[in-house]
């Protein structure tokens, strides 16, 4: 098992045994979706919930090592908690709070990243929605590689929860070109 997946399932694990809402997002998911590709880090996102993030951030950074000054403070203004794990590879875990999230974890399934290693991963089409919400070049070229790799993607879904987040974001021009990435395949 790499580094990367032996920190993933750390974290998934210490996660599990508290029973919280989580799944694996991020650079892991892609592999498992998409074009494999080179990623540094484990990305999760936990359902914590508005305002009730504190005590997860305290029980994670009393059991993992915080990669910032003021952990607790950085997590709580940025809603991300940055942690390093036993083998030293790196996590981020996302705080959720939006309904979008917790549809997402709820539809999240186990997937094995490596023999006998099985974490819950977000679906591809949620998956399709964060990369095409999150807008930056890298993001751009997951959500490719995810409708490349998996021609039976929701469309509708995507487009429907896609719709919601850019309403909030106030960026029509995302949905736009999600729609049209989605339609050129």
């Amino acid at each position: 098992m790499n580094a990367l997946v032996e920190a993933a399932l750390e974290v998934s694990e210490y996660m599990s045994d508290r029973q919280w809402k989580y799944c694996v997002i991020g650079g892991l998911a892609v592999q498992r979706w998409g074009r494999p590709r080179t990623t540094l880090d484990a990305d999760f996102t936990l359902f914590t919930g508005w305002g009730e993030e504190a005590p997860y951030i305290t029980d994670l950074l009393d059991h993992f090592e915080s990669r910032v000054t003021d952990g607790p403070a950085f997590s709580l203004a940025h809603r991300i908690v940055l942690i390093r794990t036993s083998n030293g590879t790196d996590a981020d875990i996302a705080l959720g709070a939006l309904q979008f999230e917790a549809g997402m974890i709820e539809r999240a399934l186990p997937q094995e990243f490596a023999p006998g290693c099985f974490i819950p991963c977000c679906t591809p089409e949620d998956l399709f929605v964060m990369k095409a919400f999150a807008d930056r070049v890298r993001d751009w070229q997951d959500a490719q590689s995810l409708v490349d790799r998996q021609p039976q993607l929701d469309r509708g879904y995507v487009l429907e929860q896609l719709a919601e987040l850019c309403e909030i974001k106030e960026s029509p021009e995302t949905l736009a070109r999600a729609r049209a990435l989605l339609e050129s395949s």
